[in-house]
């Protein structure tokens, strides 16, 4: 999630743990310790790619945020005078710590919980900037330095609310699923890879992208739509060209992303897109591993990541409306950039 959302939960719960202890201060230390997992962006590893699959990686790992947490709480008892007891103390630093990565693990991104266990954990139910989450915790926060008296009762009710939502996420795609499993019984597709993730702020609309042999196929369903038949839209997958080995930058993007990767030729540069970040061709982890140097022949290089999609401001109303269960303008949505297929089609029976 982003920052303000992290820093708002760490603040409420920080709030919410120090009880009648709790204060502006207590808010503050909660908002920053909230934040420490993200310090990792600060962590060059070398080229773009690794950088992506390796964020969210250690410094969100329960196996070192543990033993941060007593290394935090020993240092602050040693250093500052605090009215809170060890165990006390320790609970908030680690709470405020580990809520973090678990927030995380509900994105489309990920985190890796168990790092250094190969063990990523992706729910996937909810978008890395939602208002819906958020707000209660940011009304809460500005509430209790207001009735300061009532500052831990207020940041337990702004935790209570943004949790439901988050459970109201995980019903909501499950929902989608249904749907979308319902759709694809008895067709070429069925079995096949599929990636549910709701759009951009919100709940309601979500993405879908399920990998064929040589395309795949995205589509929109809105929990409002009249119907549950979702209108898919075909797209060509392409492939690494068979004569040239696939780099390890390239092989652990493929594990990454659990093979939700797009393969594309523009200008002579061999490009590999991050399939379940983004929407419609507004794809921003793209990459380019390798020129070509004649008819069949490529060059591999380090990879290096394109500038992303500018969004459209004009396409935003067509968003809204599709949200609202506007199914008719699935088609269009889709013609928002280049590359995508001229005609909306179902998955072949």
């Amino acid at each position: 999630m982003d920052s303000v959302t992290q820093a708002a939960l760490g603040a409420a719960v920080a709030g919410m743990i120090a009880g009648k202890k709790a204060s502006p201060k207590v808010l503050l230390a909660g908002a920053m310790i909230g934040t420490v997992p993200d310090l990792d962006v600060l962590v060059d590893y070398g080229d773009p790619v690794s950088d992506m699959v390796k964020h969210r990686g250690f410094s969100h790992s329960l196996f070192v945020l543990f033993p941060l947490s007593f290394l935090l709480t020993l240092c602050w008892q040693r250093w500052r005078t605090s009215s809170f007891t060890f165990g006390h103390l320790w609970f908030l630093i680690a709470a405020c710590l580990i809520t973090h990565p678990i927030l995380d693990a509900f994105t489309a991104y990920g985190t890796q919980l168990f790092w250094p266990l190969p063990m990523p954990v992706s729910v996937a139910s909810i978008f890395i900037i939602d208002p819906l989450y958020t707000l209660p915790l940011l009304i809460v926060l500005i509430a209790s330095l207001i009735w300061r008296d009532r500052m831990a009762r207020l940041c337990r009710a702004g935790l209570i609310v943004s949790s439901l939502y988050l459970a109201w996420s995980v019903v909501a795609m499950q929902w989608i699923d249904h749907r979308v499993e319902k759709q694809l019984a008895g067709t070429a597709l069925e079995g096949r890879p599929v990636f549910l993730t709701p759009t951009p702020f919100n709940t309601v609309l979500w993405r879908i992208v399920v990998l064929g042999d040589d395309h795949y196929w995205e589509g929109l369903s809105s929990l409002l739509d009249e119907t549950g038949e979702v209108t898919f839209i075909a797209k060509p997958r392409g492939e690494w060209p068979v004569q040239v080995d696939k780099p390890t930058t390239l092989q652990s993007l493929e594990t990454f992303t659990h093979q939700f990767v797009r393969y594309e030729v523009q200008e002579d540069q061999l490009i590999a897109t991050d399939l379940r970040l983004g929407m419609v061709d507004y794809l921003p982890f793209r990459f380019v591993f390798a020129s070509k140097t004649s008819e069949t022949d490529w060059q591999l290089q380090p990879p290096v990541q394109l500038d992303r999609p500018a969004v459209r401001i004009k396409h935003l109303p067509s968003l809204w409306l599709r949200l609202l269960g506007n199914q008719d303008i699935d088609a269009d949505l889709c013609h928002v950039s280049e590359g995508c297929q001229t005609a909306a089609v179902h998955p072949p029976a």
